[in-house]
């Protein structure tokens, strides 16, 4: 209920300045392609207690990922354009001197960790400026996560593998922002996603696009560099800190 109290008031103060809305009907569908360095910790647990123990840190692969998504923009007044963005984020990594004990298991020796933090956006947000040289949009996001922290590892004499799966979500304030230059479809821009009750979680692009406009639909490419950040204590009772940036670049159509 919070979570949902706060989101709707975010957009209750937007929807003050939602007169420029689209004029007609759009739809969007988009796509990236996101290469990937990860890199963080995790914390252990300590046996006789709920509390974290020291902080767990894996040498992450570097992976590439993906993220897709579709929008919906409307000329109704005061009602929200929505967006959904898909993200698949995935890291694993390994060592031989593991010493922790983790979801009832005391890993010693040989060990890899699988930390998946997939997750999906669902925005909802009014156009503040739409101009041929100036856009914004701003708004509130809910990011749902649907993913897992997994540990397989010698235990003793034997393997054994546990995971705590991650499927809380983020309330988040969202902004983007675009910059053109009228008559070559060149603009710059940004898209922010910023933690409201876990602060230390956030999704920052930003990059450089070209347009070209067509009889049916538009077409954009854009290139350009990401950070999501995911510093979160007791969160799906997991405590972690970990970061996946790097370049991307994807496409997106409008209709």
């Amino acid at each position: 209920m919070k979570k949902t109290l706060i989101a709707t008031a975010l957009l209750g103060m937007l929807s003050v300045s939602s007169a420029q809305a689209a004029t007609v009907l759009g739809f969007k569908v988009g796509g990236d392609v996101w290469q990937t360095d990860a890199s963080g910790s995790f914390n252990a647990d300590i046996v006789d207690s709920h509390a974290t123990g020291p902080a767990q840190t894996y040498n992450y692969d570097s992976k590439t990922q993906g993220s897709v998504w579709i929008a919906l923009e409307h000329p109704i007044p005061l009602v929200p354009n929505i967006k959904i963005r898909e993200n698949r984020l995935e890291a694993s990594g390994s060592k031989s001197d593991t010493a922790f004990f983790y979801n009832g298991f005391n890993f010693a020796g040989e060990s890899t960790a699988y930390n998946e933090l997939s997750n999906t956006d669902f925005v909802l947000y009014y156009e503040i400026l739409d101009n041929d040289v100036v856009s914004l949009d701003l708004g509130a996001a809910y990011k749902q996560m649907h993913g897992s922290l997994r540990i397989d590892g010698e235990v003793g004499d034997s393997r054994a593998a546990t995971q705590r799966d991650i499927d809380s979500g983020v309330v988040m304030a969202y902004g983007n922002a675009q910059v053109g230059v009228p008559g070559l479809g060149l603009f710059v821009f940004a898209d922010v996603l910023l933690g409201i009750d876990e602060s230390g979680v956030h999704d920052y692009s930003a990059g450089l696009g070209w347009e070209f406009d067509g009889v049916a639909l538009d077409t954009s490419i854009r290139v350009g560099y990401r950070d999501f950040s995911f510093d979160v204590d007791r969160f799906s009772s997991t405590t972690q800190d970990m970061q996946f940036k790097g370049a991307f670049a994807g496409i997106e159509l409008a209709f």
